[in-house]
């Protein structure tokens, strides 16, 4: 069951688009910071969808809600690291995920966008959902603050191991903050799966972009 009324938001034209036939570089600005993200057209996981850039406007602009400073974020399906990189501004400890295959240009966009500034140094390391959990994140070393995932969920068959990463990381006193684009109706029975293992709120809508956010907690017993 979901809670709050969310409120609607719309997607802010904050980037300079580019045209190139490979690698296409997008420019974008959030917490007065210029971010510069390289792009790749031969992975999923190497293209800024709407959810990053919705989750991005709602973090700056929220930043008494959700503070970030000091705090430990884990990005999963971090892809071009746009997310990551706005946390790391906001303050965040940062770990960025992703798979092995998008990690080059996941640690390129990362490090060329954060090297100069004065915050805690981000860390970028792979993370297969469902996969070894224990022997790479284990609970008792690993404690994040937020969990933080964009547009995770499209075409794929990898849900249930998404679900199973989500509740796995989501400890008491950790906040998921999940923003996707809701195109398919599986997109809407994974919220359903999320609803019925987490206390859910809807925290904005993006109409325009079919975009819905949502903050999730783990169920008090």
């Amino acid at each position: 069951s979901l809670t709050g009324s969310p409120v609607t938001l719309k997607i802010l034209q904050n980037w300079v688009p580019r045209v190139s036939h490979y690698f296409d570089k997008e420019h974008y600005t959030y917490a007065g910071h210029q971010i510069v993200i390289q792009e790749s057209i031969e992975h999923f996981g190497a293209v800024v969808w709407p959810g990053a850039l919705a989750l991005s406007q709602y973090l700056e602009s929220n930043q008494e809600q959700f503070n970030l400073k000091d705090k430990k974020v884990l990005e999963i399906g971090a892809g071009t690291g746009l997310l990551s990189i706005v946390a790391c501004i906001l303050g965040a400890h940062v770990t960025a995920t992703d798979l092995p295959e998008v990690l080059e240009n996941l640690s390129y966009n990362i490090s060329r966008n954060t090297q100069n500034l004065n915050m805690h140094k981000p860390e970028v390391r792979k993370l297969v959902w469902g996969e070894d959990l224990n022997e790479d994140f284990p609970v008792s070393t690993y404690h994040y603050d937020f969990i933080l995932a964009t547009d995770v969920v499209y075409h794929h068959g990898a849900l249930d191991p998404l679900l199973a990463t989500m509740v796995y990381f989501c400890k008491p006193g950790t906040v998921l903050l999940w923003a996707n684009k809701f195109r398919f109706s599986t997109d809407y029975e994974f919220l359903e799966k999320v609803c019925n293992i987490f206390n859910t709120t809807i925290l904005a809508e993006f109409p325009e972009s079919n975009v819905k956010l949502l903050k999730a907690t783990v169920r008090k017993n």
